[in-house]
């Protein structure tokens, strides 16, 4: 069985206490490979790596050599495409063609955060006669990351793409159920020729090296993606040191659909948005909130539409994929126990293939109708692909439903009325508002991250190198 060990200063690193742990297939519960237990000293070696970077020869390339560098990562990624996609499937169980898109988007943030990297500019301000005052924005030093198990590759890229084009040297702890795909981009970094440091990779668990990350005193920033109990705890950790935190910790995503909708063109965004990678996505459309008048004939279709789905083992690219873990199916089973004693009717489920090994973690998509707006089916986060239906008998009463749960991530209106798409997207209290589409297939470029329980700071996009950069502010005085 294949052992992975921890990428720390360029050069493959056993764990410092000897320890491993197995890497599981969803789509047959079976171990495959071995992962590195890291702890405190592993974590320990990776910050002193990535501060003598920073402090070296990272530190020393200008803007424009290292946007040279992340675009000969972007091509090694987009050369080994395939086989990143084929880690990411059988690493995670989601179905190959999301894989694959997986992989295309990585290559995608290191294309753009490449391209970005000497565009970060300051400003030069107006102040009083006899002075010149200007702004510089620099790294914060050495950044940690935490990256979940749903997306490695998309939110590595994300995070640490960011970070390293605004000039910073990483630490990313990924999540201990995926972790294999990021290891592999970390070989590729130093085929491109990033130097010793600049990116380190320690896996293990959250309890271990997770925490010894978020409070480690030669961390200067933190990144986080998971929910909001960890998220809670990593930036009390992180706190300790007085370190930032970039926290996006999921949602109950809402999608508003007018009876005046396009409903040809909503339904396959609604189902989708939903049983992409399982449910288990941040910003997952599990709301669907549709207008009375509406209701039952966009149900109809949307039951037909659930039936029709097949969920198998990843190799055979089905609809929907495994969910990660034997826990996380657990946690699903849980949300649909609950429907079944609250009498909540299911109005259509989704069939697991045959040939789908009765060891995986598979959970059928499932269609719940007339879910109570006050249910734990309409406020909780269930990351899994479950999706609640709920009538709504005007615009006020649409926007008080969207806005009735502690998160704020992202949420789908659908109305041909103008005047209505921008009252309602101003009032919806979300990171991100798509309007007649929902995600805009992944935008790169598109500023990401919720209000509320769902986080704060973005990422994704421009905006994501403010987050990962310090404004010092210059003033001369000259006469």
């Amino acid at each position: 069985m294949e052992e992975a060990k921890h990428f720390i200063g360029n050069e493959w690193s056993a764990p410092a206490g000897g320890d491993t742990f197995a890497v599981i297939d969803p789509s047959d519960g079976q171990p495959f490979a071995r992962l590195a237990r890291g702890n405190a000293a592993d974590i320990d070696q990776a910050v002193a790596a990535a501060r003598r970077a920073f402090d070296g020869a990272w530190g020393a390339l200008s803007a424009a050599e290292r946007g040279r560098l992340l675009y000969r990562l972007a091509l090694r990624v987009g050369a080994c495409h395939e086989e990143l996609a084929q880690l990411e499937a059988r690493d995670t169980g989601k179905p190959l063609r999301q894989a694959r898109a997986d992989a295309a988007a990585l290559a995608r943030y290191f294309e753009f955060y490449a391209g970005a990297a000497d565009k970060l500019h300051g400003e030069t301000l107006p102040y009083q006669s006899g002075y010149t005052v200007f702004t510089i924005r620099e790294p914060h030093g050495v950044t940690g990351h935490i990256v979940p198990w749903n997306y490695p590759m998309q939110i590595f890229g994300r995070s640490a793409g960011a970070a390293l084009a605004a000039g910073n040297a990483c630490v990313v702890k990924p999540a201990e159920d995926a972790c294999l795909s990021v290891l592999r981009v970390a070989g590729l970094a130093a085929e491109a020729g990033l130097p010793a440091g600049a990116l380190n990779i320690v896996t293990g668990y959250g309890h271990e090296a997770g925490a010894a990350l978020a409070r480690h005193p030669g961390i200067d920033h933190i990144s986080f993606t998971g929910s909001p109990e960890t998220g809670k705890l990593v930036t009390q950790m992180a706190a300790e040191n007085h370190v930032p935190v970039t926290l996006e910790l999921g949602g109950k995503s809402p999608q508003i659909v007018f009876a005046d909708a396009d409903f040809d063109a909503a339904l396959p965004a609604l189902v989708s948005a939903i049983v992409q990678n399982a449910g288990q996505t941040c910003s997952a459309g599990s709301r669907v909130l549709i207008e009375r008048a509406a209701y039952e004939p966009l149900l109809d279709r949307l039951a037909s539409a659930f039936s029709a789905l097949r969920v198998g083992p990843s190799h055979a690219d089905p609809d929907c994929g495994p969910l990660i873990s034997a826990k996380q199916q657990q946690r699903v089973w849980d949300f649909l126990s609950d429907a079944q004693h609250d009498n909540i009717a299911m109005a259509a489920q989704g069939q697991v293939m045959p040939e789908a090994p009765e060891s995986g973690f598979y959970q059928a998509p499932t269609l719940l109708r007339d879910v109570p707006p006050g249910h734990r089916l309409a406020r909780e986060e269930v990351f899994g692909p479950v999706l609640a239906a709920l009538p709504f008998a005007d615009e006020d009463d649409a926007l008080t439903l969207a806005n009735g749960t502690p998160y704020g991530l992202v949420a789908g209106v659908w109305t041909r009325d103008g005047a209505r798409q921008l009252r309602v997207a101003r009032r919806l209290r979300s990171g991100q508002v798509f309007i007649n589409n929902y995600g805009a297939g992944g935008g790169v470029e598109l500023p990401f991250g919720g209000v509320k329980h769902s986080g704060h700071g973005r990422e994704k996009g421009f905006e994501a190198l403010y987050g990962f950069t310090v404004l010092k502010t210059v003033a001369i005085r000259h006469g």
